[in-house]
């Protein structure tokens, strides 16, 4: 089922079920946060028990996905549809390895309609191994679709309600993005950027 930008809601399928199925079998038992580390002390980057979730996500665009890979698909414009900044830090645009501006994100693959990233460790915080796939998929001669979906780590975060909190969050930053990239393939104009906190 779709909303009126084309999204697709099978995901809110597959969360209801998970939860019936999370009802019948008991959840792995998670290792309780480690203490703050004293002075001094490094943090480990190591995660001991991790539970991955994924966030799909896809809109339908009116034009074909040649065209709308040009109009958005280059690594950097992410600063375009994201309403920020994006330089490319390291490598080259479009490369395999190259990183940009935007969370030192590193491109881990491509093909000629999608990309691959991932966000480095950081010294000193838990490694959430967080990966994007963006790609432009035909659907006829003169539409296509794209989906992002995202990959991470979650298991760092509070309690049950922050995982969610987190998820709804950023289905609905990734959400806007997708509608951001829609309007410029479309060829319209983008609203301005909502405030940041």
């Amino acid at each position: 089922m779709r909303n009126g930008f084309g999204l697709t809601l099978a995901g809110v399928g597959i969360a209801a079920m998970a939860g019936v199925l999370g009802a019948q079998t008991p959840a792995p038992a998670q290792a309780p946060p480690s203490p703050a580390p004293a002075a001094g002390q490094a943090v480990s980057t190591v995660v001991a028990s991790p539970t991955y979730v994924s966030i799909p996500l896809e809109i339908t665009v009116d034009r074909p996905a040649a065209e709308v890979w040009k109009r958005i698909g280059k690594y950097c414009d992410i600063g375009e549809w994201f309403q920020t900044t994006c330089t490319i830090t390291y490598g080259k645009e479009g490369e395999v390895g190259a990183v940009r501006s935007v969370a030192n994100e590193v491109m881990v693959a491509k093909t000629e309609l999608s990309y691959t990233y991932t966000q480095p460790v950081r010294e000193g915080r838990p490694y959430n191994l967080y990966h994007g796939t963006l790609e432009a998929r035909p659907l006829t001669a003169t539409t296509s679709k794209l989906l992002y979906t995202l990959v991470y780590d979650n298991s760092m975060l509070a309690d049950d309600a922050a995982r969610q909190k987190d998820k709804e969050n950023r289905t609905a930053t990734f959400t806007r993005a997708l509608q951001n990239m829609k309007i410029l393939a479309e060829g319209g104009t983008l609203p301005p950027a909502p405030p940041r906190n």
